[in-house]
């Protein structure tokens, strides 16, 4: 069974030195949890760059490739149709199709992605939720948990984030 260890804390530039401070002493499962995105907590946690540029390559260079190909098999090859003697299929009138496609299959892979993959939505339930001072979290106050499945560990991830300058800690376990 997992349980977390909560800490809470008033300022942000306080909560971003904790996540440091801990995560290079190795305390497991680190995470942050704030009303609104606090500068420098990426670094602190040493987070992975993010893989949505990728994805969102990826499907603009597949969306282009596919409205390209969808039109040159469309107007040059199933129902060509000459229209003043030209070729029947031209490069630069495809252009516009060829982009509006790209975009749009990189915004629809991106958002898919994301909400799937990435923040694998639709999750409504998460063991921190059974705090209710972890209620503060979404108005004035920065947390941080820690992950753990050992029951030896909670008392020494308690005194860890005492020691970084949490100001309430306490620990949920995850339903089952």
């Amino acid at each position: 069974m997992k349980r977390f260890v909560l800490g809470e804390f008033s300022e942000p530039d306080a909560c971003v030195e904790a996540a440091r401070k801990l995560h290079a002493e190795g305390m497991p499962g680190l995470d942050a949890y704030s009303p609104y995105p606090m500068h420098g907590i990426d670094e602190a946690l040493e987070l992975p760059r993010s893989k949505v540029p990728l994805v969102a390559l990826t499907g603009g260079l597949l969306g282009a490739g596919g409205g390209y190909a969808m039109q040159w098999w469309m107007n040059g090859v199933n129902f060509p149709i000459n229209v003043g003697n030209r070729p029947p299929h031209g490069f630069w009138t495809n252009i516009p199709i060829t982009f509006e496609s790209g975009v749009l299959l990189a915004v629809l892979s991106i958002f898919f992605s994301s909400i799937f993959w990435f923040f694998r939505l639709p999750r409504t339930y998460h063991p921190v939720f059974e705090s209710e001072q972890f209620r503060t979290a979404s108005l004035d106050r920065f947390w941080l948990s820690a992950e753990t499945e050992d029951e030896e560990q909670i008392a020494g991830l308690i005194e860890k984030l005492r020691a970084a300058g949490a100001s309430r800690v306490h620990s949920v376990a995850e339903s089952v």
